[in-house]
């Protein structure tokens, strides 16, 4: 029997939690994505990164979310793309063939760009973080993170810090910090929706999520399992878009939205 309610889903102390499926899904004018490195959901705690907690309880924490593969590239296709392709390495001379997130948007006639810190040839620059240059369609869409305008957002923008910003090689605290720079422009738009994920663990796949901006309950936290092709999933939902690979059977992020 298909389920179109919560699984679970109660409110104690002001948080709102939710588990399972169901539940509307909104139809923001705007989608972040922004994408961090290698660290497991426990080492993203208030001592270590202040802003990502803040950040959490002001808006909403998904507090079971897994990576789906190791190493990187694998876990971003995935998130593009609801595949992996076979991909088991950070090549990057490999093509990947099939559709994105991206081509979907294009021909739903919405705006899409990724965004990457030092594209296309500057410190701390990772092929293997943007996903979308592997895709034959993809390449034209990447620019500088320094392009991006959050006064002239697409409808949706990838963004991945450089290798030191996304933690890769810094510290949990240096991402923190920068998070603390970035975003908040971001959160007084209107309709406007910011994923933070990384993309894999060290220990473990189970890492840390948050969905932020005005489209968010309040103080609410998603506690069912998800994972990247989740996060695609409730993405190609939000603007009711053909579903890809493995986000056909994945489950969205539901019950955290206003």
């Amino acid at each position: 029997m298909r389920r179109i309610a919560f699984l679970a889903a109660m409110v104690v102390a002001g948080v709102v939690t939710t588990g399972g499926s169901g539940g509307a899904l909104p139809s923001p004018a705007h989608v972040v994505v922004i994408v961090f490195e290698n660290k497991d959901a426990s080492t993203i705690n208030a001592r270590s990164a202040p802003t990502f907690t803040e950040l959490g309880r002001r808006y909403a924490r998904v507090t079971n979310y897994s990576a789906v593969a190791h190493p990187s590239l694998p876990n971003y296709l995935a998130l593009v793309s609801g595949s992996t392709h076979g991909i088991t390495s950070d090549c990057v001379t490999c093509r990947v063939r099939g559709k994105t997130i991206g081509d979907q948007l294009t021909e739903a006639g919405h705006s899409w760009d990724a965004y990457a810190e030092g594209y296309p040839s500057g410190a701390g620059f990772a092929k293997k973080h943007v996903p979308f240059l592997y895709f034959p369609r993809g390449a034209g869409h990447v620019r500088p993170l320094s392009d991006l305008n959050s006064h002239a957002l697409p409808d949706l923008a990838f963004v991945v810090p450089d290798l030191c910003h996304d933690m890769h090689d810094c510290p949990v605290a240096t991402g923190d910090a920068w998070l603390s720079r970035f975003v908040p422009p971001l959160l007084v738009l209107r309709d406007t929706v910011v994923f933070v994920v990384f993309d894999e663990g060290v220990q473990g796949n189970h890492v840390a999520a948050f969905a932020l901006g005005s489209d968010v309950r309040p103080h609410s936290v998603f506690a069912g399992r998800v994972d990247h092709y989740g996060l695609l999933r409730t993405i190609e939902d939000m603007w009711e878009l053909p579903r890809l690979g493995a986000a056909a059977r994945a489950t969205p992020i539901t019950g955290i939205w206003r």
